[in-house]
């Protein structure tokens, strides 16, 4: 099942119960030493179920995973650290379940604390810190303790871009210097396409590309270019959320336009959000994360946050026209607690396009950058 030079290797024959549901059907991966994996696919795939996998945190109930070396994970907020323990303690737990002594913690912990930013909390228990503090400090525990093989989700989606800047380059370190295995769930294709060599992309639990990055990226992208305004969930036992947090919808409206217009940029849009909240008293509010098709954000924005009793709540935010620029898109919302602690993040639930609009213009070349904003703007002679 194995070739002599693959460091794992995951195979799956393929399951024959056609009434049944899979999360992952057929998958069957090589990945050598040294080599850095890009995961890429629309939510419910099956990518974090195969990192769960190949992290032996859950077993497949067919096929298997042969492997060799430390592997060292980076999954959801709140997995791989004790939430009682300080953030040292949780440092020195990481380090003994890899199989390090003590000194080899000791030899990297300054590097791990001054990496992570958390030097003045080190010493407070990590459920008391922040979603991007919790994340930052995981982080450099998992890059900085020396895994064979580094296992990364999505979760550097909820650091700031400078953080997820000096990730990218600690794992191009990692790869280049020390020779490490790496595999990235990732919807940012700029930092795919920079940090991997190869590429799976999957969709429905199956293996849709596996190859060349960017044969793999081009493949995805092009299937990604579709509009989808709206998504709803009618039952919350159906529903994406935590136990305490349901979404019901996400809606983007455009006004001012016909249905069925194509939608360009004079369009204004308006975005709402309807959630169940199950938590009376709950301090809530809700952020959008607007990317470009390759993955690069454009805005983040948040509501105001209120005491939410049980019940369905609604957000609402207005997108002006005449400021994204012509291209595709998507939206990602995020669920916050008490302002800084996340409640759940869902991933690219709205993917629109924006048309052109040169009516009345003599120049027909691409407008730099992301936005297009009509600012007032005169001349005049001096």
């Amino acid at each position: 099942m194995r070739s002599k030079n693959s460091f794992f290797n995951t195979h799956n024959p393929g399951l024959s119960n056609s009434n049944a549901f899979y999360a992952l059907n057929d998958i069957s991966l090589n990945v050598n030493e040294g080599e850095v994996w890009g995961i890429v696919g629309p939510n419910g795939a099956g990518k974090s179920t195969l990192l769960k996998i190949v992290s032996r945190i859950i077993k497949p109930s067919s096929g298997q995973v042969l492997g060799k070396g430390k592997v060292s994970s980076l999954l959801e907020i709140g997995t791989g650290f004790h939430d009682e323990l300080t953030g040292r303690e949780n440092i020195f737990l990481s380090g003994y379940v890899l199989g390090m002594k003590k000194s080899e913690i000791i030899r990297n912990f300054d590097d791990i604390v001054e990496f992570s930013g958390i030097g003045e909390f080190v010493d407070t228990p990590v459920k008391r810190y922040s979603s991007g503090m919790y994340v930052r400090l995981a982080f450099a525990v998992a890059a900085f303790l020396e895994p064979d093989i580094l296992i990364i989700d999505e979760v550097l989606a909820v650091g700031d871009a400078e953080f997820q800047k000096k990730c990218l380059g600690k794992m191009q370190e990692v790869t280049t210097q020390k020779g490490r295995t790496i595999l990235f769930v990732s919807h940012n294709m700029q930092a795919v396409n920079q940090l991997c060599s190869k590429a799976v992309y999957l969709n429905g639990g199956r293996a849709v590309a596996i190859g060349d990055v960017h044969t793999v990226v081009n493949t995805y992208l092009t299937g990604m270019q579709k509009t989808n305004l709206h998504a709803f969930w009618q039952e919350p036992e159906l529903a994406p959320g935590v136990p305490s947090l349901k979404v019901n919808s996400v809606s983007l409206i455009p006004q001012q336009s016909s249905p069925g217009t194509p939608l360009d940029i004079r369009t204004p849009f308006t975005c709402t959000i309807r959630f169940w909240n199950y938590e009376d008293g709950a301090d809530l509010s809700v952020g959008l994360h607007l990317f470009t098709l390759t993955g690069e954000c454009i805005f983040d924005v948040a509501s105001p946050s209120i005491v939410c009793h049980e019940g369905l709540v609604e957000a609402e935010c207005r997108i002006p026209g005449n400021f994204l620029n012509n291209g595709s898109y998507y939206l990602s919302i995020i669920f916050m607690k008490d302002t800084s602690v996340q409640v759940f993040y869902l991933e690219e639930c709205i993917h629109f396009e924006v048309e052109d609009f040169r009516e009345n213009m003599n120049w027909y070349g691409q407008w730099m950058g992301a936005v297009r904003p009509k600012f007032p703007f005169t001349i005049r002679q001096a």
